[in-house]
């Protein structure tokens, strides 16, 4: 286990290279920052002076050089706007608005996401089974961004129900993480649903119920525990993208996340704030896979790593 986790660690590391090269390279295809800084009255001098300053008149090796080791010591770059922040501040300051939306969204889809997979699985070809397959299907195919703006028009505009932007109050939460939650419930019910269908049909759960265990024994601590593999792996991507991918969520609903940090980067053309949140939240997405591998062989004793 030790050497597996020493291997994942170099591989990690190996892809944060290779990631920090692509988000260089791209974020520096959308322009150059300094026409954006500049204004009308702007002289040549001032082009000059300003792209001296932000480091862009060296050759791209060289930047990327200089990004490379200020990276390794922690420096992820200063923002390009405003007062200049450390760009690694500014996204530690939107991660908590952007950890407290994906934990409430990732609690909405095992709330609603387990129980629906084992019903659906356990009334096999039932109207029950056929309305979860149709929910899962519709959820699955429903765009993020539709899901939210439809949301939106419906219990904000028309019912007043719930607000369409802010932050701090739990009815804030509802419509972001319902948006978000959505597909992801549709997901692990499907997921559910398949990997319980095959283990009630396996050789272990018949023996469990000529032991003469409860059903719910049988449904709820091993059907149910063996169906968790391909689920937990789908719960790490989901973790990771619900971080990563709720650029479109915050910006529709305002959310005050890493998210909205980073669409406002890209359309701002801030080099460093784009820089840092990829590698940030790369290195978030490998931890969370590293640590879902090794959760593995506890789950399921029957997975073993091998050299």
């Amino acid at each position: 286990m030790e050497r597996y986790i020493v291997r994942r660690l170099i591989q990690t590391v190996i892809v944060l290279v290779i990631i920090s090269m692509m988000v260089f390279m791209m974020s520096r295809l959308t322009g150059n920052p300094v026409t954006l800084l500049l204004t009308e009255y702007s002289t040549e001098e001032d082009k000059v002076r300003l792209t001296k300053q932000l480091g862009l008149d060296k050759p791209l090796p060289q930047q990327y050089a200089i990004f490379l080791i200020d990276a390794i010591r922690g420096d992820l770059g200063r923002s390009i706007r405003g007062d200049r922040s450390p760009a690694l501040k500014l996204i530690l300051e939107r991660l908590p608005a952007s950890l407290e939306l994906a934990v409430v969204s990732i609690v909405i889809t095992l709330v609603f996401g387990l129980p629906l997979g084992v019903i659906s699985a356990l009334k096999k070809g039932s109207l029950t089974d056929a309305s979860a397959r149709v929910m899962a299907l519709l959820g699955q195919s429903a765009p993020v961004f539709w899901i939210a703006i439809v949301a939106m028009y419906v219990f904000s505009v028309q019912l007043n129900l719930l607000p369409s932007s802010g932050y701090g109050r739990l009815q804030h939460y509802v419509l972001p993480a319902f948006s978000m939650g959505l597909f992801q419930v549709a997901a692990v019910t499907r997921l559910t649903r398949s990997g319980m269908l095959e283990a009630l049909g396996s050789e272990y759960i018949k023996l469990a119920r000529i032991k003469g265990l409860g059903e719910q024994t049988v449904i709820w601590k091993h059907a149910l525990r063996n169906s968790l593999i391909p689920i937990l792996t789908f719960m790490s991507t989901i973790f990771g993208r619900a971080i990563t991918g709720a650029v479109i969520v915050e910006t529709i609903f305002a959310w005050p996340g890493v998210g909205r940090l980073a669409f406002q980067a890209v359309m701002e053309r801030d080099y460093p704030v784009v820089q840092a949140f990829v590698l940030f939240m790369a290195s978030m997405f490998l931890f969370v896979n590293l640590v879902v591998d090794v959760l593995y062989a506890y789950i399921d004793p029957r997975i073993r790593y091998t050299d």
